[in-house]
């Protein structure tokens, strides 16, 4: 998928630089920030759900390697 966004002028200087520096394309700073970002988000959505819902079921880390049917 493309997707357009305008930058300001010293992001996309700061970027090009980067890009530059390394040898790597400004695509991939801009997926690898998306990336790290979009976690960061959904773990603190996460973490936000859980305490406006205490009594919500939680897992422990052993049940889900276990492949404890999450569904019941």
């Amino acid at each position: 998928m493309t997707i357009s966004v305008r930058l300001g002028e010293e992001l996309e200087q700061r970027l090009e630089s980067l890009a530059k520096r390394t040898g790597r394309t400004k695509s991939h700073y801009i997926r690898e920030v998306l990336i790290e970002r979009l976690e960061e988000l959904e773990d603190l959505y996460i973490a936000e759900r859980v305490l406006e819902n205490p009594s919500e079921k939680r897992w422990k880390l052993q049940e889900l390697i276990d492949g404890k049917d999450m569904a019941h």
